[in-house]
This record gives structure tokens, sequence and C-alpha cells, in this order.
């Protein structure tokens, strides 16, 4: 059986199309690959780059996208809703169809030591391929940015998995590692008002006694005049899409906001909107199983 891995790598760049290009060009060359989207946030200033491949023509692709990203993005200039801390902030390997999370671990290990030694760029290994307990939550490797990342990686605890304890002086640092399959949603609201999302983002994250597999902050989207509440589901089996949407609507209301919108980054497993189908359409014994294209695909 074949080997496919899903890579969604993250760039600190969302609004320079034309290196935006250069950055995606390894992965759209290689006729191997299956390039699912390439998703740049202006706001944010981060890209999302979606793949699906054979590990080998993944690995070979993603450490040459992360070179050119090395080449083209400065970190100490590069300003975003997002927090971020290096030009490629965070590559993760999720298994397919004929894989294990066990070798997208060992692939994580092989592109992070090939990223360190090509580019010195230090890696932090996150989720499944994290060495200690406070690198699974990359929420926590990030923390401090890029310009805390000096004097974060000369701390104990801090030192990276891979590469020296001094960031790249350009493209800072890089996590890399296996995980599955999470869900990246932001939800608008009809307020300017970011105290009103940070607010939002702590009742539904699991770190401030939220949902558990959420992680959540707020974002102000100026040029469209509103804030987000941006999330990862990282289980979308044990808190759907519906239940967390509905629950930021009920929230927003004791402010006087209303949700105006949502969207989702990157690729979505066909089961978690089905499931929010489900929700909102009352349906009674509905699966993916009865959606035409499913059927088709297999």
């Amino acid at each position: 059986m074949k080997k496919l891995v899903q890579c969604v790598p993250n760039y600190s760049e969302g609004k320079d199309l034309e290196k935006i290009e250069k950055i995606a060009a390894p992965f759209k060359k290689n006729k191997n690959i299956k390039f699912m989207g390439c998703e740049p946030d202006a706001d944010y200033n981060r890209t999302v780059i979606t793949v699906i491949g054979e590990p080998e023509d993944i690995i070979e692709a993603v450490v040459e996208s992360v070179g050119i990203a090395a080449e083209l993005i400065d970190m100490n200039v590069q300003r975003g809703e997002h927090l971020r801390m290096g030009a490629t902030d965070v590559v993760p390997f999720i298994p397919i169809k004929g894989i294990t999370m066990a070798e997208c671990v060992e692939i994580s290990k092989v592109v992070a030591e090939k990223i360190s030694s090509k580019f010195n760029i230090p890696i932090f290994l996150y989720e499944e391929s994290a060495t200690a307990a406070n690198r699974l939550s990359l929420p926590s490797i990030r923390k401090g940015e890029f310009e805390g990342m000096i004097e974060k990686l000369k701390l104990e605890e801090w030192a990276p998995d891979f590469g020296e304890r001094v960031p790249h002086p350009t493209a800072g640092v890089t996590a890399v590692g296996g995980r599955m399959p999470l869900i990246a949603y932001n939800i608008n609201l009809d307020t300017t008002n970011i105290n009103i999302a940070k607010e939002i983002s702590k009742a539904i994250r699991f770190s401030s006694g939220g949902f558990k597999f959420i992680q959540a902050g707020p974002a102000e989207i100026k040029e469209k005049g509103f804030v987000q509440v941006t999330m990862n589901i990282k289980d979308f089996k044990k808190n759907p899409i519906y239940r967390v949407f509905e629950t930021v609507k009920m929230e927003a209301k004791r402010y006087g906001v209303n949700v105006i919108g949502s969207e989702i980054i990157g690729a979505v497993p066909m089961e978690a909107l089905s499931d929010s189908i489900e929700y909102y359409l009352g349906l009674e014994g509905f699966s993916v199983e009865k959606i035409i294209e499913n059927e088709l695909l297999k």
C-alpha cells in the first residue's frame, strides 16, 4: 500500500505573493505531490500550504521550501496578527493512508535534522514528536515569539532538539512534529474591540478552563473592521465545530456582539463537516457514507 503523509507548513509571510509563490514552488514542481492549497492571509501575515504525498517526496520538497523561506523572510521586520517565531514557523506531519503516527514522528526527526544542518535553524520537536513535556504544546514553544527566542534558548529547559542555542538571525526558530489532523478555525465578530475576543477565547480554550482539545486566542483584522476568535480544534470528534461555534455565539451575546461568519484554514476532514451538517439539519442516522463524492473516492 502506498504511504501518504500530509504536511501543512506555516510561513510567516502573507502579503508578498511573489515570495509566497517561490516558497510554494518546491511542492508544485513535484508531480508526485498533491498540492491541496496555498492560503496567504495579509492580516495574519502568514501563509498555510497543504500538501499530500509519499514521505520521500514530501521530505525533499519541504526542506527546499524552508530554505527558500529562510532566504526571503526577515523576522526582524515581519509583523502580523498571528504569533510567530520563525520564517517557517511550524511543519506538521499528519498520517493519511498506509502510514502510522510513529512513522510520521520519524519523518519529523529526519526533516528537523536536515533543516538544522543545512540552514542553521534551531528546531523544536513538538506534539507527538516532543522530547519533553514542555514541548507538547506549540503555543508553549512559541511563547516569547521571535523577539524572545535569544533569551529563551539560553534557558536549560529550552535547548533546541536540533541546532545551536541561538536563533537564526533572520529565520528564527522552527517547530517540527507529527500530529493528528486538527482544524484551524476562525470565528468573526462584528466588533473592533479586541478585549471581547480575548474574553471569549478564554471561555472556550482548555488552558483557561474551557473545552478540552481547543486552543484559542484573539486576532484583530483591521482591514476588514472586525476581530476574530482564532483557534485550533485538536480533536473534532471530542469537541466538534458546531459546539465551539454555538458556544462562541452564546458568549458573544454577553457583550452585545454577533458572530458574522467563520473560516477554515487549510484542509478539513469530511467527517468534521458532516457532524455539523447532522447537527444543524437535525438529521437522523446521517454519516459520511451518505455523501456521494465520498463513495466515489473509495
